[in-house]
């Protein structure tokens, strides 16, 4: 536990040990409530933060249940697993169209992007021939260091696409989540905020994982080798990627709405709460060696999806795209590999969301 300022120059409490993070994920005593004037704002997130006070991730009980559960069966195991022959058509015919063009190829823009964006569109109703525009937006959103004015374009530009789009199936009505949620809302901006998180957050996230487990895996060939030999092997080796990177830093921000013991100190009233999720998920008490990276350890307690009421709705399917990817590109070309030195990548260091911005790959 520790007290941090904001560059913002607001003060808050820091939470780096897992189980106090955990704990403090399943205490109503912390609050979600972005209106919440003691909410923790990253600096140049007002717009961002706004915008989400009308979706599920800044709600509380007794709102939030019945969101979330409304929106959770399109994301459940079953539904997932009915979506894989998808994931892999579509994983299959981007990997022919890189595979069959020049090299090197940027797997961001030839894999990574493309197989989470489409996705994701699917589900929601999202016309994929507006991903340029809506990939655009949301890069300049997830940029800390982006200037007040161009995330309020941004923002502003994302809405009222959304919007348009929101009124689009009231009168053309589809067979997709946004389609199913409109009988729940009176308030067209309540779903413009929920269509807004799950496609910001549902090819972002994704997008990055794809690129920076690429990345981890050709630079630990035993690891490779070892999926390679034992596609079983995949599924503990996503884990392992997702808590060795746990690229979400910034998601469970909170904010106490009464004074609570936590960690062996006192949070009063008020004072907003960080929780460090990539210094968690390398915590010594929870993960033996928490620095190295090991495919056998299958530590799914990490909490790079978020822990408690609010984890991340769309992990089901984050875990299945990248199961797909993972399984399927080291088999397809077995002699991939970076055309640059990791070192020389361009990382996301000034993104709420952390990744890579172009991986250049040859085989």
């Amino acid at each position: 536990m520790a007290r941090v300022v904001l560059p913002n120059g607001r003060e808050l409490w820091a939470l780096t040990r897992l189980q106090d993070i955990r704990t403090m994920l399943t205490d109503p005593r912390f609050s979600s409530d972005r209106s919440h004037p003691g909410f923790p704002v990253l600096t140049g997130q007002q717009q961002t933060t706004t915008n989400l006070r009308v979706s599920m991730i800044g709600m509380d009980p007794p709102e939030h249940g019945p969101v979330r559960r409304s929106v959770l069966r399109d994301f459940t195991v079953k539904r997932v697993a009915a979506l894989r022959p998808r994931i892999q058509e579509v994983v299959d015919e981007h990997l022919d169209a890189m595979l069959a063009g020049p090299k090197p190829a940027d797997l961001v823009q030839a894999l990574s992007l493309p197989v989470s964006s489409l996705i994701i569109c699917e589900l929601l109703g999202v016309p994929y021939a507006d991903h340029e525009f809506f990939q655009e937006q949301s890069a300049k959103l997830l940029r800390r260091t982006a200037p007040r004015e161009e995330l309020a374009a941004a923002l502003g530009a994302l809405q009222k696409y959304l919007l348009e789009l929101v009124q689009r199936k009231e009168r053309e009505p589809g067979d997709d989540l946004l389609t199913r949620q409109l009988p729940r809302y009176d308030d067209q901006r309540e779903l413009v905020g929920l269509a807004f998180l799950l496609l910001v957050a549902g090819h972002e996230t994704t997008a990055n994982m794809i690129s920076l487990g690429t990345i981890m895996l050709l630079e630990h060939p035993e690891a490779l080798a070892a999926i390679r030999e034992d596609p079983a092997k995949v599924p503990n080796a996503v884990e392992e990627l997702l808590r060795y990177f746990t690229i979400a830093e910034y998601a469970s921000r909170r904010v106490a709405v009464e004074d609570v013991e936590l960690g062996g100190v006192r949070i009063r009233a008020g004072d907003g709460v960080l929780p460090l999720g990539a210094i968690a998920n390398r915590d010594p008490e929870a993960f033996d060696n928490p620095d190295e990276f090991d495919i056998e350890r299958g530590a799914r307690h990490h909490i790079a999806f978020g822990f408690g009421a609010h984890q991340c709705l769309g992990q089901n399917l984050a875990r299945m795209e990248l199961q797909v990817v993972f399984e399927t590109l080291f088999q397809r070309a077995p002699s991939l590999r970076l055309a640059v030195p990791s070192g020389e990548l361009q990382y996301k260091d000034d993104g709420i969301v952390y990744g890579v911005y172009e991986l250049p790959v040859t085989w």
